[in-house]
């Protein structure tokens, strides 16, 4: 998914679904702030100034950058339009650190974002402290009218924000990749566990089904609206696939073999000479993985991380299954609790499937691929102004993944949560969970 940002009061309700609030809910807010803001400072305390300025391919934005667009994001949608006091950090600012949002102003180049070595990583911080600031002093002192239209806007750059603690933690694993000397984010903590139960399948029955987000909560406009859905019989596995099986399909010649590929999935093996999951090597026989706790040997029993959807495709047709649809893994995962290995946990890798019966690995771990190509559903309508270009214009030559990761929060996750990405991206965690 394009995971960047999203100002227009009037529209908000049409962007998510918010609880109604109350005096009592201000100092809820005003903390819930504060926790994300901090949190993402907190992901950053093991690194050094080096580290935060490094932009290893286009996908990948230094954590510099990912810190100091959050904040935009504050100032910008929040803070200029609401606040008359407001004075700009920097009169640049808007200009650097606005991704993609046409309609809020001119922005620098994506692909140079790493070629920034000022400004500093401490007035980035500077940055962050003056927007926290103000912030907190415009929610503390607004008018319940003014509070009302707030809410929503500040829900949606909590989440906005979230989402970039993710991207944080995924682009710096992509920047430590790329060093031969393996630098570790944390040091390893291994799981103990190096077995896993076979594949169970769980049964679903067809009929009509009802799909997307209630209401009564937060959600993103592509979340909606709740509509109706006509679901043939299937299954799904109990669990996510793992290094072991993962590693039959490649000693099978899975790389090799065109007819199991989707044709573009087939040219991108040929042209980037895919032939294991993205942060593998194999010395001296054994295979490897890098991690956020450096090179790693692959435990075969944990879930297969960094596969492209081509990768994911390809596999579930050698083993004879296929994808689930979207609606699938959300009709599946309806009746579950929203639990699993989350960013929460600070272990920041897919682990180990337990021994219980049942759907598994649901949430957190890695995100799932589906077979679903990422559209609107019935009825969708973007916002109007510069929050219409969070979610609509991306819909096209993508595909849905479902569920969250070990790098996602725990209260970003939701059943109904729609991430995208294009078919041949791998540097995120995503991973498979096979249907039929």
């Amino acid at each position: 998914m394009q995971v960047e940002d999203h100002s227009h009061p009037s529209t908000t309700a049409d962007v998510l679904v918010a609880e109604p609030l109350n005096d009592d809910d201000r100092s809820h807010l005003v903390r819930r702030f504060q926790s994300v803001r901090n949190f993402s400072e907190a992901l950053c305390s093991p690194l050094v100034p080096e580290d935060y300025v490094i932009q290893s391919m286009p996908d990948v934005s230094p954590t510099k950058w990912h810190l100091a667009h959050t904040s935009w994001f504050f100032e910008t949608f929040i803070l200029r339009p609401h606040f008359q006091q407001y004075g700009l950090f920097h009169s640049q600012f808007p200009f650097l650190f606005n991704s993609y949002y046409v309609q809020a102003g001119e922005r620098h180049c994506r692909a140079r974002r790493g070629l920034l070595s000022r400004p500093t990583v401490k007035e980035v911080y500077g940055y962050r402290a003056h927007v926290d600031e103000h912030m907190v002093d415009l929610l503390q002192g607004a008018s319940a009218d003014l509070f009302a239209v707030l809410q929503p806007l500040v829900e949606i750059g909590i989440h906005h924000e979230q989402q970039h603690q993710e991207l944080m933690l995924t682009d710096l694993k992509h920047v430590f990749s790329i060093n031969p000397l393996y630098p570790a984010y944390q040091s390893h903590v291994a799981d103990p566990v190096t077995e896993v139960a076979p594949i169970a399948w769980v049964n679903f029955d067809e009929g009509v089904r009802e799909v997307g987000h209630k209401g009564g909560g937060f959600s993103f406009d592509n979340e909606l609206p709740r509509h109706k859905t006509y679901i043939q019989n299937f299954a799904l596995a109990s669990r996510l696939v793992t290094n072991g099986e993962y590693i039959e399909f490649m000693e099978a010649g899975g790389y090799e073999r065109p007819e199991l590929w989707l044709s573009a999935g087939w040219a991108t093996v040929q042209e980037e000479d895919w032939q294991a999951p993205m942060y593998w090597e194999k010395k001296k026989g054994r295979w490897y993985m890098f991690t956020l706790s450096g090179l790693q040997p692959v435990n075969l029993a944990e879930p297969v991380c960094h596969v492209s959807y081509f990768e994911a495709d390809a596999y579930a047709r050698w083993y004879g299954a296929r994808l689930a649809t979207e609606q699938e893994w959300e009709i599946a995962a309806a009746s579950l609790p929203v639990e699993g290995n989350f960013v929460d946990a600070g272990y920041y890798h897919p682990r180990v499937a337990a021994p219980d019966a049942g759907l598994q690995q649901m949430y957190g771990e890695v995100w799932q691929w589906t077979q679903s190509q990422y559209t609107s559903y019935p009825g969708y309508k973007p916002v109007e102004g510069a929050l219409g270009e969070y979610n609509g214009k991306f819909m096209c030559n993508q595909f849905v993944l479902r569920g969250a990761s070990c790098a996602t929060s725990q209260s970003h996750a939701r059943v109904t949560y729609r991430n995208f990405f294009p078919p041949e991206s791998r540097w995120q965690f995503m991973g498979i969970r096979l249907a039929k």
